[in-house]
């Protein structure tokens, strides 16, 4: 029994050795506080083992004194793994001075001890008392490190959380070794036998979960494998940006046992999140990892435990999210080629309607015009005097409708090309309004502008929005058509409102496309579906905007919003 029981503690001392030796690998590879506190506690492991191996079975003067520092160490380790296990959460400042002084009291305690009995010397009263202390002591700081490190591996992924599961498991198994061994007794004994092999047991076990082996991580990360090379799968076939993080982002929140992944495009702007990146886990301290992935940014919301358990998941984590910035970058591709194809449809769709559009309105104008030429100039001085006069007038008009639909085209063309130069400079809005409105003619256009407002416009933009707007409401509305225009810090208004029977909800979503006519207004002359069109193109060419909506008491309303600031900066440029 004895040869089995001298076996197994050489076996021990290498066992140890190896814990030792991987502590230290770890926090080499780490350089973290709870590295350096690991290392300490699995260091001093080591070394009660190995000196404590070559020591007499009843040590006397010199080596009575290197027992007692065994002894010390070995008071040292329970703290020193309880130290560990709290480098990643900050622990009431009581319940830390309560440890640190249990510590010192046990340490001031071994120092005190007047003797140390030899093997089979007796033991008095004092020395149990020690002994109760010193387990009392252990198992306490044990007790609390294995509870603290078994439920915070509850939402770990699956290497972390068998890591720091097992490490409970060996700090358990370490204190029963603890207590087979307390009796002393002969080393022939069966309860030695267990001990020494219980104490293996823990050795192994603080081994694997301090440095597992490269085939031991890979079979426990088989799960997240999976999911990884089954999200990889599926992010080339992403069609767009929120596509890819709605892929990516669950597997990777698993990779990591993170409480919260987002990807964050440039600018800020959020393309996906998984499941809450504003929600920390329940039970722990959220640490914020951010990963710049050429522009995009993936916010990872883990634990504290990950940086130390999960090394690999995080390495893992940066190469996924290196392939989704390529998904990324493919996505953005195909929606730029979906865009492109799209505009190329748009503007086969453009050409298809102006064609049509030429064929229908500019061919029955310039035919009555050709025809009124040909009569005027066959048939002079045939006609009756008021005759003439007429076919004059109307051929004057006509020439004019040519003319506002060949602008209209030419207005089109230069706002698509973004040929439109916005020069901004001080304008009196009521006079401008004016002027408009007299060359339109119509006396039922009322201004409820102040004639000390004053605006930075594009003089051009601003006329060309204004008379189509009000040309609008003469056509289709009714009287009375008032035009008001304010300005507030941030933004100059401008309001068309008549009182006509306004646009039919219907149509409103087409009210600003080219060539859209409701079908109650086509029998209306002179219109072309392209005023309103012209107007919001001016509009946001002068970085504001042209909207719609019923007026208050029946009718139609326009309102012209553009930015105030950002045509004052425009000035100043």
């Amino acid at each position: 029994m004895s040869t089995a029981v001298a076996a197994i503690d050489y076996l021990n001392l290498a066992l140890y050795l190896l814990a030792g030796a991987a502590a230290l690998r770890v926090w080499r590879r780490s350089g973290s506080r709870a590295g350096g506190w690991s290392a300490s506690a699995f260091g001093v492991l080591a070394v009660v083992v190995v000196v404590g191996r070559v020591l007499p079975d009843d040590p006397t003067g010199a080596m009575a004194v290197v027992l007692r520092v065994l002894i010390l160490l070995l008071v040292c380790f329970p703290y020193l793994l309880y130290r560990f296990t709290r480098s990643f959460e900050v622990a009431s400042a009581r319940v830390a001075r309560l440890v640190g002084l249990l510590t010192l009291a046990m340490l001031a305690w071994t120092i005190a001890l007047p003797t140390l009995p030899g093997r089979g010397d007796p033991r008095p009263a004092w020395f149990w008392a020690y002994v109760a202390a010193f387990l009392v002591h252990w198992t306490l700081l044990t007790a609390v490190s294995a509870r603290l490190l078994w439920r915070a591996g509850r939402d770990q992924p699956s290497v972390a959380r068998r890591r720091m599961r097992l490490l409970a498991v060996a700090t358990v198994v370490i204190t029963a070794a603890l207590f087979l061994g307390v009796p002393g007794g002969s080393r022939d004994s069966v309860l030695a036998l267990v001990a020494a092999a219980v104490s293996s047991l823990s050795a192994i076990t603080f081994a694997i979960a301090l440095d597992p082996p490269a085939l031991v991580r890979a079979i426990w990360r088989r799960p997240e494998q999976d999911r990884i090379q089954a999200a990889i799968g599926e992010l080339m076939r992403a069609h767009d940006e929120r596509d890819v993080a709605a892929r990516v982002l669950p597997p990777m929140a698993r990779l990591v046992g993170a409480s919260g992944v987002a990807l964050v495009a440039p600018g800020g702007r959020l393309l996906g999140s998984h499941p809450d990146p504003d929600a920390p886990p329940a039970d722990e301290a959220p640490e914020t990892l951010a990963i710049d992935l050429e522009g995009t940014t993936l916010l990872v919301r883990t634990s504290r435990y990950a940086p130390f358990f999960g090394t690999e998941e995080l390495q893992l984590l940066r190469t996924l999210g290196w392939m989704t910035a390529l998904a990324l970058d493919h996505a953005r591709l195909l929606a730029g080629e979906r865009e492109a194809r799209a505009a190329l449809e748009r503007a086969d769709e453009l050409k298809t309607q102006f064609v049509a559009f030429a064929a229908h309105e500019l061919r029955s104008p310039i035919a009555t015009v050709v025809g009124l030429v040909e009569t005027l100039e066959q048939r002079d001085g045939q006609l009756r005097p008021d005759l003439a006069l007429e076919l004059r007038r109307t051929l004057a008009e006509q020439a004019r409708r040519v003319r506002l639909l060949v602008d209209q085209l030419l207005d089109l063309s230069r706002l698509d090309a973004e040929a439109v130069e916005i020069s901004v400079e001080p304008v009196a809005v009521r006079a401008q309004v004016e002027q408009i409105v007299e060359s339109l003619g119509d006396p039922s256009v009322e201004l409820a502008i102040e004639p000390a407002l004053a605006a930075e416009l594009d003089t051009v933009a601003f006329g060309h929005i204004v008379e189509n707007l009000i040309t609008n409401a003469i056509r289709y509305g009714s009287a009375p058509i008032v035009v008001r225009a304010v300005q507030s810090d941030r933004h100059f208004r401008l309001t068309v409102e008549d009182r006509g029977p306004g646009v039919p909800p219907d149509f409103v979503p087409q009210l600003f496309e080219r060539f859209a006519r409701a079908d109650e207004t086509r029998d209306v002359p002179g219109g072309s579906g392209l005023g309103l069109a012209i107007a919001r193109s001016y509009a946001q060419a002068h970085q504001g905007d042209l909207v719609y909506e019923p007026a208050a008491g029946g009718g139609a309303r326009f309102e012209l919003v553009l930015p105030r600031r950002q045509a004052s900066a425009a000035v100043d440029g």
